[in-house]
């Protein structure tokens, strides 16, 4: 079959599962699995730009989609002026100053003689300063988070509009992607790995444990959202009657507005990164990236700076993660800290790249969509197949009662069996790179 047909019939039959959740289940369903199916399709497409372009093993996405949540929080939320006035100055201070102290370990370590001085010298230096930072910043810390804890405890954000939350995602996330590949690219794929993963649990701790930077477990609700609330829908005459017209009820119709109008916003961030990641893949810069990616001996015999190479794409492909968890963190409406856990969604966006097509920025796209929406749905899929099956068994059955019970645990079984099935029958995924 013509490439071009092939692709269209995939996001075709895509856009009819979609179609059919909303003329079966529910037309709510089915604009949430699309909504969140856009956002995993933007976090393939970061993995995609690492893994597709690049060859890079990262599994520390959770780290990145979580910077992108924490930005979310510090843009658009209100900042809380007894907070700042408690200890806001202090915070700053103590980061200062913990920042100088490193600033002046990096600037005396070349300087210092080599051996036992050089030793002493820098843990004289670090010690000294982390004894002055924290002085100056634990009890600013106590002082922010002793006010109003169980409504705030926080300094709060800079009360800006909350699309500006996105790029800002991005950009903490691409901070992250350099202070980590500075250190981390130049090591083998598996440490690679090891040194990722562990970065990523080092930023959700730092986020469910600072509660003066994001309320920690205690979670940051009521986030400002790029759409009109529900409730004040329901209360528009207008929209009311306009609802009644189409024969609707206005709850499920706001439902089915705000629903919309996050899809609508969505899709344009989705398309502007596509075709970016398209125009780069295609560009003299994306061919060079697949040729480290196949031969780093060759392509550095060709004068080409590989770790140099390796760390453009890996802060390009951070950011989309970023920008994408600051997207979920408005879709959401609220930063939950103890959601994000790594190894599980890092796994679900790794199957969404490899069953999409690795190498190929559309696959990553249709394996986003495809994956999310069998995340979804297998679930009460097999909850109707095993009630199907075991309609004949008495009630006290104890196989019944294993295999309804077994219903929770068939997602990761499915997504299991899809991986195996994509890697026999098209290993290099449904739409695989040229």
């Amino acid at each position: 079959m013509n490439p071009v047909m092939k692709n269209t019939a995939l996001f075709t039959a895509m856009a009819v599962l979609l179609l059919l959740t909303g003329i079966v289940q529910s037309w709510n369903s089915a604009l949430l699995i699309l909504n969140m199916g856009l956002i995993s399709a933007i976090m393939a497409l970061g993995v995609n730009l690492q893994w597709g372009f690049a060859g890079l093993f990262n599994v520390g996405v959770m780290g990145f989609v979580a910077l992108g949540g924490l930005a979310s929080v510090l843009i658009t939320m209100p900042p809380v002026p007894e907070a700042w006035a408690a200890g806001g100055p202090g915070v700053l201070l103590g980061l200062l100053l913990g920042a100088a102290s490193i600033g002046i370990a990096i600037w005396a370590y070349p300087r210092l003689p080599k051996g036992r001085v050089r030793v002493l010298g820098m843990g004289a230096i670090l010690v000294i300063g982390f004894i002055v930072y924290r002085a100056v910043f634990d009890p600013a810390v106590a002082a922010i988070e002793a006010v109003n804890p169980a409504t705030s405890g926080y300094l709060g954000g800079l009360g800006l509009p909350v699309v500006l939350a996105w790029p800002v995602g991005g950009v903490l996330a691409a901070g992250a992607a350099w202070i980590i590949g500075k250190s981390a690219l130049g090591l083998r794929s598996d440490y690679l790995a090891i040194a990722t993963l562990g970065i990523a649990e080092i930023i959700i701790a730092i986020l469910k444990n600072e509660d003066w930077l994001s309320r920690g477990v205690k979670n940051v609700i009521g986030l400002p959202r790029p759409v009109p609330n529900e409730i004040d829908l329901q209360n528009d005459p207008g929209f009311v009657s306009t609802a009644e017209g189409l024969g609707l009820d206005p709850v499920t119709a706001s439902s089915l507005y705000v629903k919309f109008g996050y899809a609508v916003l969505f899709t344009i961030v989705l398309l502007i990164l596509l075709w970016l990641a398209q125009k780069a893949l295609h560009s003299p810069w994306g061919r060079m990236m697949r040729a480290i990616r196949d031969n780093e001996t060759a392509a550095e015999a060709m004068g080409k700076d590989v770790k140099g190479r390796h760390l453009q794409v890996f802060i390009l492909g951070s950011a989309v993660c970023g920008i994408a968890g600051a997207m979920m963190t408005t879709l959401d409406g609220q930063l939950t800290p103890g959601t994000y856990q790594p190894l599980r969604f890092t796994f679900l966006i790794w199957v969404m790249v490899i069953v999409g097509g690795s190498g190929n920025n559309l696959g990553a796209v249709l394996g986003g969509f495809l994956i999310w929406f069998l995340w979804v749905q297998v679930e009460p899929i097999s909850g109707f197949v095993m009630d199907v099956i075991t309609a004949g068994m008495a009630e006290d059955s104890a196989v019944r009662a294993h295999l309804l019970d077994s219903t929770a645990h068939m997602r990761l079984l499915t997504m299991g069996v899809i991986m195996l099935l994509v890697l026999r029958f098209s290993p290099r995924g449904l739409i695989p790179e040229k």
